[in-house]
């Protein structure tokens, strides 16, 4: 007997059977609305708030940086201008400049007095060697690592922590995609080039107690202290722009917040829909949804990564299920230059989203996210928005019928092999 083919057939065995009794094989729920509100009606944000499980709250919008150079520079900025408290949690870290970098200036805010409390995924910090957290642990720098491997509970360990959030001050508040690693830069072997196309937003005002929230309730959940005595005491001037914030807690097949709001996100579009997530693995329902968008009139037009990427299986897996948007007339603009990492939406002339979340089963089903949209009624979000797609569906080739059905067939059959793990792409 071949003990090392029955050992393989056990785990697989194991493997099916408790994805069966998890749900993941039964067929996606088909869902029907009539007269869902635009996006320029009063009523629209309330909607979106109510089906998705979002908190309505206010803010402002500050500013808007592109590119790893832009993005961590605003990121050091801002924890130089900490007097009292520095929140920070991300799901990639990586040994390098930027890591070390982020060490130094953290150690030396928490020798100024600092209170410091820093969250890293237990996933996506695994390559960070143990002598950097003792490092900045004897620094007096609070440390916890989200959802650690627990052999008594191991499926817990595909959930992972996938926000990026740092909040100074409980005053001001940057939010965007990028980890703290070299790869931002464009170091990676497999998108080595330009910087990775990715972005950082700055915010103010009512909304930072929400996204403290957010961050205290992972912050318990890894086992941390919530001193919840504020430390900003001024009260904060009144903001117009309303801003929905969306936490995918602990989501399911059954319940997604963050499946819920780019569905009634599609749904609210009247002129455009542009979707810039670099991990496009759209279901059957929102594929429709989609399509039903563009037969309406809706201008849809795709952003995602193309060859140059950090994960070319995902990209071979998910051209596999460009077939039907190729076929309902919606542009696939696969940026070229280096890896695309933004996840953004432009829903006609005045809403945003943004955010951590990937237009993907694992952003949708089995990752905590953090998503903020807002009205923009000022227009200078939406116009940076706007022309940061313009600059990358430049820099992009569409995929048109004819290259889709020309791939290789090697490609085709990788791609297919990993989409049998849909679900955990």
């Amino acid at each position: 007997m071949n003990w090392g083919i029955l050992a393989l057939a056990i785990v697989i065995i194991i493997g099916v059977t408790t994805l069966y009794l998890k749900g993941f094989f039964q067929p996606f729920q088909t869902y029907r609305f009539r007269q869902f509100p635009r996006s320029d009606f009063n009523h629209f944000g309330i909607t979106v708030a109510t089906l998705s499980d979002s908190w309505i709250t206010r803010g402002e919008i500050t500013n808007f940086w592109v590119e790893s150079a832009a993005i961590y520079q605003a990121r050091l900025n801002a924890i130089r201008q900490a007097k009292h408290l520095i929140q920070f949690e991300t799901y990639i870290m990586t040994p390098g400049h930027r890591a070390d970098e982020f060490a130094e200036i953290l150690t030396k805010k928490a020798q100024e007095g600092v209170k410091i409390a820093l969250l890293a995924d237990s996933h996506g910090a695994k390559s960070m060697p143990s002598s950097y957290w003792q490092q900045l642990k004897q620094a007096g720098i609070e440390v916890r690592q989200y959802n650690p491997f627990d052999w008594r509970n191991p499926l817990k360990n595909l959930r992972r922590n996938h926000r990026k959030l740092l909040i100074i001050d409980e005053k001001i508040a940057l939010i965007g995609g990028a980890g703290i690693s070299d790869l931002w830069d464009g170091t990676d072997k497999e998108c080595r080039g330009e910087p990775w196309l990715d972005y950082e937003i700055g915010i103010e005002g009512d909304i930072i107690w929400r996204l403290k929230g957010v961050f205290w309730q992972h912050w318990l959940d890894a086992g941390g202290e919530a001193d919840l005595k504020p430390v900003f005491l001024q009260q904060t001037p009144h903001h117009n722009t309303e801003i929905l914030v969306t936490a995918n807690e602990n989501p399911s097949y059954q319940n997604s917040s963050i499946r819920a709001l780019f569905q009634t996100l599609i749904l609210g579009a009247t002129e455009r829909f542009w979707l810039a997530s670099p991990y496009f693995l759209p279901n059957p329902n929102t594929i429709q949804l989609l399509i039903d968008a563009q037969q309406r009139g809706v201008e849809v037009k795709i952003l995602t990564m193309g060859k140059t990427c950090d994960k070319p299986y995902v990209h071979k897996a998910a051209y596999e299920r460009y077939d039907l948007l190729l076929k309902g007339g919606i542009p696939i603009y696969e940026y070229q230059p280096s890896m695309m990492h933004a996840k953004l939406v432009l829903i006609d002339n005045h809403w945003v989203s943004f955010g951590s979340a990937n237009f993907d089963p694992r952003s949708f089903f089995q990752n905590d996210e953090l998503n903020l949209s807002c009205k923009d009624n000022e227009q200078k979000l939406r116009q940076q928005v706007e022309l940061f797609f313009l600059h990358a569906f430049r820099k992009s080739e569409i995929v048109t019928p004819k290259r889709w059905k020309k791939r290789k067939l090697r490609n085709r059959l990788i791609g297919r092999f990993w989409l049998l793990f849909y679900w955990q792409l």
